[in-house]
């Protein structure tokens, strides 16, 4: 039987720092010291390989070029390995698996983002259980040697979920993350249970294909009682901006005054695309339902359902950067669903 072969890519994080004995200050591990706290990754029958991002980068100061960056390194890659495992701050994370479930087209093997909310060497930390348990899922396969679960997906605390599911839902708690509208893909407990009629399945015959153009001219409006016009104008006026997340109330509703109204109107007349997005981290935008979002639907505001703002935005990034001055193409595949990452009623 062969062996499975997972690569390992180490980016930044949490997960990757130790704490220095003298100062007591974090601060980035080199593969041998991180080696050591996990001895037994590399004696199992799944053969890991591991690739480090040099210097370690900050979630916080995660962009663009780094999602590319992975995107890459997995395309390259993917005929040597089973699975693949990113180790990642969690501060954007989702943000990361999110632009990744877009730029890897047909993926029909597992990406598996994970990290940790106490750094490798602490004798509580987080980082061990969720490194080996990610690990095994990117190296899961049925009877028919087929990845169980071909996406990519985000493993903290017990909990696989879809990773264009995903927000960080806080900042002290192991379970750092939550999948409000989409229930996990699995669990992992003495066993790990999976569930497949929740896993997204590509065609296992055609070929991963890499887009990676990305158009970062995109902005977050969020509403709030007492927004200024001025305020709204200006972020509808920004040079060059082609899609905005408007983040609304409830089930997407916006104040009723008319220059609101005009100013979006406005927008999209410029060809700007506004997509709304309710602001709750449960439930889906319903257009039309209430009076205060049938002004937004006449502006030409689009419904974002149930996406989260992770994957609203990056998948606006994905599309004008593949669809370059193809507004309605856009508009389109923005109201559907490519990978998973919303319930489109």
């Amino acid at each position: 039987m062969k062996q499975k072969a997972v690569l390992v890519v180490f980016t930044g994080g949490t997960i990757s720092m130790v704490c220095d004995p003298v100062s007591g200050a974090l601060r980035p591990a080199d593969m041998d010291k991180f080696k050591m706290y996990i001895p037994e990754l590399f004696h199992g029958d799944i053969r890991i390989e591991l690739l480090s991002f040099d210097p370690l980068i900050d979630s916080s100061d995660v962009n663009p070029p780094l999602w590319s960056r992975l995107a890459h390194i997995i395309y390259d890659n993917y005929s040597r390995y089973d699975g693949f495992v990113v180790t990642h701050g969690t501060d954007t994370m989702a943000y990361t698996a999110s632009a990744l479930s877009f730029m890897l087209e047909n993926l029909n093997k597992p990406v598996v983002f994970t990290g940790s909310q106490l750094p490798i060497g602490t004798l509580r930390s987080d980082a061990k259980e969720n490194l080996i348990t990610a690990i095994e899922i990117a190296a899961e396969q049925d009877e028919d040697g087929q990845a169980v679960v071909p996406e990519v997906c985000i493993f903290f605390d017990t909990k696989l979920f879809r990773g264009n599911r995903c927000t960080k839902k806080n900042a002290e708690w192991f379970s750092a993350f939550k999948s409000y509208n989409y229930d996990p893909l699995a669990i992992a407990g003495v066993h790990i249970k999976y569930y497949p009629h929740l896993i997204h399945y590509c065609d296992p015959t055609a070929p991963l294909r890499l887009r990676t153009k990305i158009d970062q001219r995109v902005a977050i409006l969020k509403l709030f009682p007492g927004i200024a016009e001025q305020t709204v104008r200006a972020i509808l006026n920004i040079p060059d901006l082609k899609a905005v997340v408007l983040e609304t109330y409830g089930s997407g509703n916006a104040p009723s005054d008319q220059w609101l109204f005009e100013a979006l109107s406005d927008a999209t007349r410029r060809g700007i695309i506004i997509v709304n997005k309710t602001q709750c981290v449960m439930g889906s935008v319903e257009m039309g339902r209430y009076e205060t979002s049938l002004n937004l639907l006449n502006a030409g505001v689009l419904s974002g359902y149930d996406i989260t703002t992770e994957a609203l935005l990056t998948k606006m990034m994905y599309l004008l950067g593949e669809n370059e001055g193809d507004t309605p193409l856009v508009r389109r595949l923005l109201q559907t669903s490519l990978c998973g990452e919303m319930t489109v009623e």
